[in-house]
């Protein structure tokens, strides 16, 4: 189980580009807008921190770190972080958009094959929330009570705590600090975190609290470790057995290895398929850097990049599931079958998640 809640707090800007992929944007020039780091970008920090600080034999750090995230939360209450909201929550300025999506309102449905199943969602008139972050404390509120307690400090949901500022960034000449004659400035898609709030994963390990460089650009960031005591209310969560009802607080990658699904791969979906009902937005192409395999020091000394992994696509954060029957497991226990056996997804939090009341589910 976590033990720890690492928070980051960025030292100025950050960059959003990470891993982004072709958008009209980048065909003027402006890079894409990833953001936050996954929780992959985190385990970099802790294997290279590790060389320094010693905290952990590098094939315990291998076996045993497991992160998730990200999420975020305000400086002064970093325990009460925001998750995704779930998608079967509907939260909105005027009380007429808020409400709680039923069961009976999406579905799978079967065509010929069984890789052709996919999520179906019945229209709906209001199906989007004005807000997409839920205090963690308000995991289990009613629409209603989360409406009404939106703008007290800080408030039950929010949308975000960062806005995407675009920069003039500088390519300088490599022996003296002026721009490149020719293609010395090009637009850079910066992000900036409120003064108050900070990005929050959940660690098995700690790091030693002080500043360090965060992310592929480098920048300087914050990092503080603290300890969750077993009463934390975020660890109650993640104990609480699954009945017929989760919801994803991290994207989730059903299948093996080389393949993703938009359904968990378990023989019991494979040949039964009521058992499990979804209500997500549509898949998202999901990549992490992870170093150089198995070749020698010597073979990449040369090489400025690491190897990327395979691409996969994941059910975003916040996506609903259904089941039939009680799972009866947390996500810490699930069946291998609903996560790749090798590799290093649910080392990454992959398809974390929380138990859910569902209108029209019976436990």
């Amino acid at each position: 189980m976590f033990k720890y809640l690492i928070t980051v707090q960025p030292l100025g800007f950050m960059y959003g580009s990470a891993g982004a992929f072709l958008s009209p944007e980048n065909l003027v020039g402006k890079s894409g807008s990833k953001f936050p780091p996954d929780a992959a970008t985190l385990s970099g920090l802790f294997f290279s921190a590790n060389k320094n600080q010693s905290f952990a034999s590098h094939e315990e750090l291998r076996d045993e770190l497991y992160l998730a995230g990200p999420f975020w939360a305000m400086v002064d209450s970093p325990e009460y972080f925001y998750v995704p909201l779930p998608r079967h929550k509907v939260v909105g300025e005027d009380i007429s958009d808020e409400w709680l999506i039923q069961s009976h309102q999406w579905c799978l449905k079967s065509e010929a094959k069984t890789e052709d199943i996919e999520a179906e969602e019945e229209p709906l008139d209001k199906d989007e929330s004005e807000y997409h972050w839920l205090k963690i404390d308000y995991w289990d509120s009613e629409p209603e009570d989360i409406r009404e307690t939106r703008t007290q400090n800080p408030p039950s949901v929010a949308a975000k705590c960062w806005e995407y500022v675009s920069i003039l960034h500088p390519q300088l000449k490599k022996d003296e600090r002026h721009v490149l004659p020719e293609d010395g400035l090009f637009l850079e898609n910066a992000v900036q975190m409120k003064d108050d709030t900070c990005l929050v994963y959940l660690s098995t390990y700690p790091l030693a609290n002080g500043w360090y460089q965060f992310g592929g650009e480098g920048h300087l960031v914050e990092i503080d470790s603290i300890k969750l005591e077993n009463n934390s209310p975020i660890l109650e969560l993640l104990r609480t057995p699954i009945k017929r009802a989760f919801a994803l607080i991290a994207p989730g990658v059903w299948g093996s290895n080389q393949l993703s699904y938009r359904y968990p791969k378990h023989p019991d979906f494979a040949t039964d398929h009521n058992k499990i009902k979804l209500l997500a937005d549509k898949a998202v192409p999901y990549r992490y850097r992870i170093g150089y395999g198995d070749k020698k020091q010597e073979e990449f000394q040369t090489r400025t990049q690491g190897r990327l992994s395979r691409g996969r696509y994941v059910v975003p954060a916040g996506s609903v599931y259904v089941l039939k029957d009680p799972l009866k497991k947390n996500w810490w226990d699930f069946p291998v079958e609903w996560f790749p056996e090798k590799g290093l997804l649910k080392k990454f939090g992959c398809g974390l998640c929380l138990p859910i009341k569902v209108e029209g589910v019976d436990d």
